[in-house]
């Protein structure tokens, strides 16, 4: 299932990504870092969501209590857990 999250405190407006089960797959940045967040995309693509929080949780971006990372790990969790 397609989910859509609208991020907080981040260059990226938002996060798009296929949810199955509990496997995250095509993951899509809509601003920020163009580069880095295709690469950060393309490493956990097929990772699960718990995978992906162990990894990215608390990841900040330069003074900001929050990254691109981070608010990946967040809408993961938040889509998993309303879908359950």
């Amino acid at each position: 299932m397609k989910y859509t999250y609208k991020t907080r405190g981040v260059c990226a407006m938002k996060i798009e990504f296929d949810l199955d089960g509990d496997v995250v797959r095509n993951i899509r940045f809509l601003g920020g870092c163009d580069g880095n967040l295709k690469a950060i995309s393309k490493l956990v693509d097929g990772m699960t969501v718990d995978q992906i929080e162990s990894k990215l949780r608390g990841n900040t971006c330069g003074r900001k209590p929050t990254s691109c990372a981070d608010q990946l790990a967040r809408a993961v969790r938040e889509a998993y857990n309303a879908k359950r």
